[in-house]
């Protein structure tokens, strides 16, 4: 079974929506990474930091979907990185209302031995020092790498990402990011200049207008299923990375032609995670609802056409 490295957040997330609130759940990109990555049944470990507030019954929730949680460092007498957000009533724009980094701002990755030979490694958003350090862990060079990243250290910590972005295969980014790390407005010119930069993929999201991906003079475009209420869209980038790096590992096949498949899975499982607040759409997810909106995906994208 090949395995697959889950570098990310496990966290505590607060939102506030047009349909509601809640107060401290659990969040962080490494967790819906994981939970959307558990539906492919591969060998997956998550390698994170948490505090001493830091409900056992979370971590259980990350066993229960056979996620080796061993790489998740607990800090018993510090707190849990924890992140507030309100979102507009378009849903797709949102401030930052509280950001506290806790044990995440000293926070030093350990690769579990069994892991240090993964075949794909997933890096969630986080510190691109920290990124690095778990590249420079692996024994073996990982047959894929996956990033994902945000503007956020584009503004701050731009040349550490420049760096980590020489060493992947693959960069998922939104098109906001896609445009501020390249200087370009064509989202087509973008993905050229940051295959220049190293990845091999770029694979651009643009939230509740789908996805593009792009491999040399290739691309390919899967729509977002279209959906009658979206509750919160914390996490959907993150559920969407999770699919797209679990169906890879599971695969074992890295082509750009089952990338587009990898898409569609992440795309697909991105939709679900919207329906709930946090995690909670995503930790009940069947594998048949999962299989049932598959078959939507493919009646919204398949048609026949002659050309002439």
């Amino acid at each position: 079974m090949s395995k697959l490295v889950i570098v990310g957040t496990v966290a505590f997330d607060a939102i506030e929506t047009p349909f509601g609130k809640t107060d401290k759940i659990l969040g962080g990109a490494a967790t819906f990474i994981g939970l959307s990555a558990s539906h492919f049944n591969v060998d997956a470990a998550a390698i994170s930091i948490v505090g001493g507030d830091f409900p056992q019954e979370y971590l259980d929730i990350l066993s229960s979907k056979k996620i080796d949680i061993s790489g998740i460092e607990i800090v018993k007498d510090g707190k849990t990185f924890f992140w507030s957000g309100k979102y507009h009533n378009d849903m797709n724009t949102r401030d930052t209302l509280v950001t506290e980094l806790n044990v995440l701002a000293d926070f030093n990755p350990v690769v579990p031995n069994n892991y240090l030979d993964a075949d794909v490694v997933m890096l969630g958003n986080l510190h691109p020092i920290v990124q690095l350090g778990v590249l420079d862990q692996m024994t073996i060079k990982p047959k894929l790498v996956v990033l994902d990243t945000m503007n956020f250290w584009m503004d701050c910590a731009l040349d550490d990402l420049l760096n980590v972005i020489k060493r992947i295969d693959v960069i998922t980014i939104n098109d906001e990011e896609a445009r501020q790390l390249t200087g370009e407005y064509s989202l087509v010119v973008a993905a050229r200049k940051i295959h220049e930069m190293g990845p091999k993929y770029v694979v651009i999201k643009k939230g509740e207008h789908g996805a593009l991906l792009f491999h040399d003079d290739h691309m390919f475009y899967a729509p977002a299923l279209p959906l009658e209420e979206v509750f919160d869209p914390t996490g959907a980038g993150d559920t969407f990375a999770g699919g797209f790096a679990g169906y890879l590992t599971k695969t074992e096949d890295y082509s750009f032609e089952n990338m587009k498949n990898a898409v569609i899975y992440g795309s697909t499982l991105a939709s679900f995670c919207v329906e709930k607040f946090g995690t909670e759409r995503m930790i009940n997810l069947e594998k048949n609802e999962v299989l049932k909106r598959m078959q939507q995906f493919k009646q919204l994208t398949q048609f026949n056409i002659e050309l002439s």
